[in-house]
C-alpha cells in the first residue's frame, strides 16, 4: 500500500513554470505513457512534450502570448493536453468549455474569458464559439503540433502568473471562472495523498474541463502518472477491460459504475493485481459497495470532496471503517484548512451544521477578472466562504449537509438533503437517491426522494422507505413522496442536478394531492 511519504520521481518545488517541468517530465518520464485512449492511441512524456512544443511555436506565430487566454473546445483526451501544455509554455491561461454546457453558458464563458484563439473539433459536435472569436481548428492544431517546425520562444513565467481557468457548471448563475497558477498546481500535487504514487496509471472518466483535470498538471508530471481514458461509450465490460489491460493502479468512477463491474459474470480477482486504490465521485458508495470491493476485487475504495474552486478539500484514507467512507468525505488534505461556521463567520461545535470555509494551496486565486465577487467570496482571514454545508464528527472527519440552498423547511425543522439520501441509500432495494424540498400547503415543504432501485421489478415502495428512514431518522425526515427513476439526473459538473429534480417533482406531483405524510 503507497503511503503518504512516497517521494514524486520529480520535485515540484524546483520548478520555475511548467514549461520547465515539462521539460524535465519528459527527460525523467521519457518513453512512459502520459495518455491512453484506449483504442484510439497513446502518447508517452517525450512525445507529449514534442507536440506541445511545436504547438507553441506555432501558436506564438499566431500572436498567442503570454496572458492570453486560449478556449478549448475539444474532446477530453490526447490533442486536450497538448494544447494546455502548449498555452502554459507560452505563459497563456488555457480554458476548457463543458461540451454538456448550453449556448447562454458558453457565450457567459467567453464574455468573461475573451480568448485570443479558440481550439476546436468541428467534427465532434460540441459547442460552437460565439462570433467574432478566431478559431482554430483541431486538425490544425494536431498537424502544427506533430510537424516539428517552429522553436517555441523562451517566456519569463512565474509561478504566480495565471495558468488555467475553471468554470462552474452555471446552475445556480451564469459560469463563475476560477483561475489558478503554477503555486496552486503544485500544490494539488503536494496533497494528492494517496491518489498519487510514482508512475501510477490513473483511469478517469474526469471530463477535461473540470478541475478535476485542469489543476493537476503538475500532479501527473512530478509523479509520472499515465492517465487511461475511460472507455466511450462507457461499459462496465470496457471498464474491465481497460483495468486489465492497462495495468490499472487507481481506478476512478461512480457507484453505479463499481456496482456494474461487480455484476459481470466473469469477474476475477487476479485481474486486478496491479490496483492498488478505487476512488469514488459525484455520489456516496454504499457501505454495502465498499465491502463488495474489497472482497470481490480487493482493493479499497476513497471519497474525495473537492469543488471548482478548490479541487482538493478532504479525502478518506484506504483503511478508514466503511462507515467513514460512506457518511463522511474524510479529513482535510495536506497543505488544507477547513472550518465549520455560523452565518456570523464563528467556528461551530462539533456535530453542528454551518457553512464550509477553506483555505490552503489548493484554493483558487479568485474568480477571473472579477475582483467585486473575489472579495466577496474570501473572508477577512482568507478562507474561501463555500456554498456547501457541513459538520464535523469527533474523529474530525467531515460530513457533508448540502448546498445552502438545498436545505428544505418542512414544518419548521430544518431537512438536508445529504443526510437522508445517506440514509436512503442504505436500503438493500436502492442503489442510488436524491431528495429535494417541494412547496406544501400549511407545512410550508415537504421532502421528495427520486430512488434508482436495486430491483427494477419490485421497487421500494414510499411507506416501506419511510419505515426505514423513520428507524434511522428523525421522524420528520423521512420523504413523503418517492419517485423511482432509471437514473437521478447529473448537472455538467456530474453532481446531482437539484434544479432538474425541482421541475420533476413538480411536474408529478402536480397531477396528485401534495401534503405531508402521517
Amino acid at each position: 500500500m503507497t503511503t503518504l511519504g512516497t517521494a514524486p520521481p520529480l520535485r515540484a518545488e524546483e520548478f520555475a513554470n511548467t514549461a520547465a517541468l515539462l521539460d524535465a517530465a519528459a527527460r525523467v518520464h521519457g518513453d512512459r505513457d502520459a495518455y491512453v485512449e484506449p483504442g484510439a492511441g497513446r502518447i508517452s512524456f517525450a512525445e507529449w512534450r514534442f507536440r506541445a512544443r511545436s504547438l507553441a511555436a506555432h501558436l506564438s506565430e499566431r500572436g498567442v502570448g503570454k496572458g492570453d487566454v486560449v478556449a478549448l473546445i475539444l474532446p477530453s483526451g490526447i490533442d486536450y493536453a497538448v494544447c494546455f501544455a502548449a498555452a502554459s509554455i507560452l505563459g497563456a491561461v488555457t480554458t476548457g468549455v463543458n461540451p454538456r454546457l448550453g449556448p447562454r453558458e458558453t457565450e457567459a464563458i467567453f464574455a468573461q474569458a475573451r480568448p485570443a484563439l479558440v481550439i476546436r473539433d468541428a467534427d465532434a459536435g460540441l459547442p460552437a464559439a460565439p462570433e467574432g472569436y478566431p478559431v482554430m481548428s483541431r486538425a490544425d492544431a494536431v498537424a502544427a503540433a506533430t510537424s516539428g517546425v517552429g522553436v517555441a520562444p523562451t517566456i519569463a513565467v512565474t509561478r504566480s502568473d495565471p495558468v488555467s481557468i475553471v468554470f462552474t457548471s452555471g446552475t445556480t448563475g451564469l459560469p463563475k471562472g476560477a483561475w489558478f497558477d503554477a503555486d496552486n498546481l503544485a500544490a494539488s500535487a503536494a496533497a494528492s495523498g494517496v491518489m498519487s504514487a510514482p508512475y501510477d496509471r490513473r483511469l478517469t472518466g474526469t471530463p477535461f474541463p473540470h478541475a478535476g483535470y485542469m489543476s493537476k498538471l503538475w500532479d501527473q508530471l512530478v509523479w509520472g502518472t499515465a492517465v487511461v481514458m475511460a472507455p466511450v461509450p462507457w461499459s462496465a465490460a470496457g471498464m474491465y477491460t481497460v483495468l486489465r489491460e492497462e495495468r490499472i493502479t487507481v481506478g476512478g468512477g461512480v457507484p453505479t459504475q463499481w456496482e456494474k463491474l461487480l455484476e459481470l459474470p466473469d469477474l476475477d480477482r487476479s485481474a486486478f493485481t496491479h490496483l492498488r486504490v478505487g476512488v469514488v465521485g459525484s455520489a456516496p458508495a454504499s457501505p454495502a459497495l465498499v465491502s463488495r470491493v474489497r472482497d470481490l476485487i480487493g482493493v479499497p475504495l476513497v471519497v474525495r470532496y473537492a469543488m471548482t474552486e478548490s479541487p482538493t478539500v478532504t479525502g478518506t484514507e484506504p483503511d478508514d471503517p466503511v462507515e467513514i467512507q460512506f457518511r463522511t468525505v474524510g479529513r482535510p488534505q495536506h497543505g488544507m484548512t477547513v472550518r465549520i461556521t455560523g452565518d456570523d463567520g464563528a467556528d461551530l461545535s462539533v456535530g453542528e451544521v454551518g457553512r464550509i470555509r477553506i483555505r490552503g494551496g489548493c484554493v483558487t486565486r479568485g474568480y477571473w477578472k472579477a475582483e467585486t465577487l473575489t472579495a466577496e467570496s474570501f473572508d477577512e482571514d482568507g478562507f474561501f466562504v463555500s456554498g456547501d454545508l457541513g459538520y464535523f464528527t469527533d474523529d474530525g472527519n467531515l460530513v457533508l449537509a448540502g448546498r445552502v440552498g438545498d436545505m428544505y423547511i418542512r414544518g419548521g425543522f430544518n431537512v438536508h438533503p445529504i443526510e437522508v439520501e445517506h440514509t436512503l441509500g442504505e436500503h438493500p432495494n436502492v442503489r442510488q437517491a436524491a431528495v429535494v424540498g417541494h412547496p406544501a400547503p400549511v407545512i410550508g415543504e415537504i421532502g421528495v426522494a427520486f430512488v434508482v432501485p436495486g430491483d427494477s421489478d419490485r421497487p421500494p415502495s414510499l411507506e416501506d422507505l419511510r419505515t426505514w428512514s423513520r428507524a434511522r431518522l428523525a421522524d420528520y425526515k423521512a420523504p413523503d413522496h418517492v419517485i423511482v427513476v432509471d437514473a437521478i439526473p447529473l448537472n455538467a459538473m456530474a453532481k446531482i442536478d437539484r434544479v432538474a429534480l425541482r421541475s420533476l417533482a413538480q411536474e408529478h406531483l402536480s397531477r396528485i394531492p401534495v401534503g405531508p405524510r402521517r
